[in-house]
């Protein structure tokens, strides 16, 4: 499949890959139509998606079969009415229905909007009035049905509810409706048909204030998956693909749908409601998972654990995202397992912007180098490009050309995008500083960086520091506000087992951080707790912690 989208698929060095590497977009490109049923007409029973639960039962679609549920998918929508541009939320956790939804609705062309299980009544009334929602499809969660019908009244737009794995008073039965749907459905024609700028798909995502904004993006955003699959993830064809992600948050289409299926292989999905460091590793496995991605906080679960007594001849390949990755944790997967994770950097907004390839030697810590179509700069606060070791933020500029993959802007928001992205220069809001060979280092969110007595303090390094000790199970470190200093350094600590917290702890890992970089660097204030706030993804909370903070000083 990938011929059909690169003018080469091989390159001989990063600098050949970052200069020569082309995808070619066709004109009126649908993924669903384009890659999906294409496969399905040539490989009938490529395998296309294993599916497991955590209480053992056990899936696996070809893409023939896949083909097949997406079209009943396509009949059980435009029964009730939805066509061409209508948005539709997706809440659907892991459940494998969720493939044959979203596919369906790229085939109408309809808006696809996946969203946590997570979300509040208030959270839903927002969503289907910030973009008009006309339908909900939900899992059968008690909570969750709750919300959606709580919402109805405050959401004039949403017309209807629909519910996969059960059935409600009120609401359309999915599977039901899914047993007698046919499993045909041609491609439409004239202004059915979609073209690649028309909406594909919104992500809603939080900044550190305001309401979450809408990401918008267009049909030819699978394409730009190509380099994050084929290229950073390194599947293989006829391989087996594991992203860590719930469908809800947009890490879900990086590893579980777009790139995989373009670059020959399946995904692999495991629902489950809370993470289990072993149980996962079994799945791993037991499936004979071959190229693996996860946000650092899985894999600091993982060294944990006796990595010695699993099996992991069929893993080939790593790579993390989410949050940047601590060298310790890095050092000690790979002593473990003599596998290397690949780092890589982007946003909801973009694909993979910046990552660790498999032509480079990864430097624990380092996002990498960017990407074959995205022209990476770091600019300082006077707009003016950073020399080689100093901080700025990341930017992309598009003025000779936009990454296949970029997002078209915040939805039904000109201001806020034109904030974001000016005068052919997007602003990522992530500060980082690049080496003399072109590595780039993430340094925090530009409203992270700690200022405290004039110094700059980047929160993850300090944060890396204290991972090293053995007593840090996980940690997160924020600014703390300070009369004299201004703000100072926080570090809200999970501990390992067999250690207790108090203020010998606090002293000792005071010190260790001391002794490791810079004095002014230490956490002045170390509070212990059970769990730290965290996104349905696994990114820690930061915001979270500031507010809480800021709050109990105000009391």
């Amino acid at each position: 499949m990938l011929e059909k989208y690169l003018t080469r698929q091989k390159f001989d060095s990063y600098e050949d890959f970052y200069k020569n590497l082309h995808i070619n977009v066709p004109t009126n490109f649908n993924f669903a139509f384009d890659v999906v049923d294409e496969i399905a007409k040539k490989e009938p029973q490529k395998i296309a998606l294993v599916w497991c639960d955590e209480n053992g039962n056990e899936a696996t679609f070809t893409f023939q079969q896949l083909v097949a549920g997406s079209n009943k998918a396509v009949h059980i929508f435009k029964k009730i009415g939805i066509r061409k541009g209508d948005p539709v939320m997706l809440m659907l956790k892991r459940r494998f229905e969720f493939w044959f939804c979203f596919l369906a609705l790229h085939k109408i062309g309809a808006v696809s909007i996946p969203a946590t299980h997570l979300l509040t009544t208030k959270d839903i009334i927002y969503r289907n009035n910030a973009a008009d929602i006309k339908l909900i499809v939900t899992v059968n969660d008690e909570l969750l049905l709750k919300s959606v019908d709580a919402a109805m009244t405050g959401s004039p737009s949403l017309q209807n509810k629909m519910i996969v794995g059960g059935s409600r008073e009120g609401w359309i039965d999915f599977n039901q409706e899914f047993v007698n749907a046919p499993d045909t459905f041609e491609r439409p024609t004239g202004e059915q048909a979609t073209c690649n700028d028309d909406p594909l798909l919104i992500y809603f995502t939080s900044g550190t204030t305001g309401m979450p904004k809408m990401v918008m993006h267009n049909h030819v955003y699978p394409l730009g998956h190509i380099i994050t699959a084929s290229y950073w993830q390194n599947v293989r064809n006829n391989g087996l693909h594991l992203t860590v992600a719930d469908t809800g948050w947009a890490k879900a289409v990086w590893g579980k749908i777009y790139g995989q299926w373009l670059g020959g292989s399946a995904v692999f999905v495991y629902d489950y409601e809370k993470f289990n460091a072993k149980q996962m590793l079994r799945v791993i496995e037991k499936y004979k998972i071959t190229t693996f991605c996860a946000p650092p906080t899985i894999f600091r679960f993982f060294i944990k654990e006796d990595l010695s007594s699993y099996n992991f001849q069929h893993l080939q390949y790593c790579v993390i995202a989410g949050e940047p990755l601590n060298p310790e944790v890095y050092h000690q997967w790979l002593k473990a397992t003599g596998i290397k994770l690949m780092e890589g950097y982007g946003q909801t907004e973009m694909t993979v912007a910046i990552g660790n390839f498999p032509w480079m030697e990864p430097r624990p810590g380092s996002m990498g180098k960017p990407s074959p179509g995205y022209d990476i700069d770091l600019l300082d606060e006077n707009g003016e490009s950073c020399p080689v070791g100093e901080e700025g933020q990341i930017v992309i500029r598009t003025g000779k050309r936009t990454p296949a993959g970029m997002f078209q802007g915040y939805y039904r928001d000109a201001e806020l995008t034109k904030h974001c992205w000016d005068n052919n220069i997007y602003y990522t809001g992530d500060n980082a500083w690049r080496d003399e060979d072109g590595y780039y280092w993430f340094v925090g969110r530009a409203d992270d960086v700690i200022k405290s007595s004039g110094y700059r303090i980047g929160p993850f390094e300090v944060e890396s520091i204290l991972l090293e000790h053995p007593a840090v199970l996980e940690c997160a470190v924020t600014a703390a506000p300070d009369p004299v200093r201004g703000q100072v350094v926080k570090a809200t600590i999970i501990l390992t087992k067999n250690y207790t917290p108090g203020e010998d702890m606090i002293h000792e890992l005071q010190e260790h951080v001391k002794h490791t970089t810079a004095p002014y660097k230490y956490p002045r204030i170390i509070e212990f707790v059970d769990a730290l706030p965290k996104t349905i993804s696994g990114k820690i909370r930061r915001v979270q912690i500031r507010k809480n903070d800021s709050q109990d000083g105000n009391e």
